[in-house]
C-alpha cells in the first residue's frame, strides 16, 4: 500500500527573524493527491513554529508529540526536541515513523531526523523533504547575496525549489516570528 508523503519545508534565520516555509504538495505514490497541505504550524500561543516531510501520518504523530513535550518544558524548543529524541530512539512505534521536523523559536533552529537526531544548523538555514536540497542551495545564496528578508528568502527558495523538485509545489505558506 502507497503512502501518502508530503514534502518541502525551508527554515531561514536571517536579520534577527526566522521565517518557515511549506509548499502544499501531498502526493500518494506519483499522483498529486492535495495541493494545498498545511506543513507549517504555529505552537505555544504563537511562539513556536514547526514544519514537517515524510509520511503525512508519521508527520502529525510526530507534532503531536512535540507538541506534548512543549508543553511538558514550559516552551524550551531544545529540552522539548532533546526529549522527544529520546523517545523516538526508544520507543518502537516511533523509530518506525518516516518523517522528519524542523521546529524554532526566537532562539533556536533545529531540524528532529527520521532517526532520533537533532541538528542545529550553523548558518541558520535548514530545509527538508524531497525538495529540501534545492531549497537549501538557493536560501544560502540569497541569504549570502541579497538584501531579502527572512520571509522572502523562504518564500524565494521554495519557488526554486518547485522549479526543481516534482513533489513540490508553489501553493507556498510562510509563517515567521
Amino acid at each position: 500500500m502507497e503512502q501518502l508523503h508530503a514534502t518541502t519545508i525551508v527554515a531561514v534565520r536571517h536579520q534577527g527573524k526566522v521565517a518557515l516555509a511549506g509548499d502544499g504538495q501531498v502526493t500518494l505514490g506519483q499522483v498529486v493527491f492535495k495541493h494545498d497541505a498545511q506543513k507549517i504550524r504555529r505552537l505555544h500561543g504563537g511562539k513556536v513554529l514547526t514544519g514537517f516531510a515524510g509520511s503525512a501520518a508519521d508527520a502529525f504523530a510526530l507534532v503531536e508529540r512535540f507538541e506534548a513535550r512543549l508543553k511538558d518544558f514550559q516552551g524550551n524548543v531544545t529540552r522539548a526536541a532533546t526529549e522527544l529524541a529520546k523517545d523516538w530512539r526508544t520507543d518502537r512505534a516511533l523509530r518506525r515513523l518516516e518523517a522528519m521536523l524542523i521546529v524554532a523559536d526566537r532562539d533556536t533552529l533545529l531540524i528532529l531526523s527520521g532517526t532520533g537526531d537533532i541538528i542545529a544548523p550553523t548558518d541558520g538555514l535548514a530545509a527538508i523533504g524531497s525538495g529540501g536540497s534545492f531549497a537549501l542551495a538557493a536560501a544560502k545564496a540569497l541569504a549570502a547575496h541579497s538584501t531579502l528578508s527572512a520571509r522572502d528568502i523562504a518564500r524565494v527558495s521554495l519557488e526554486i525549489a518547485a522549479d526543481l523538485c516534482i513533489f513540490t509545489n508553489r501553493n507556498i505558506v510562510v509563517e515567521e516570528l
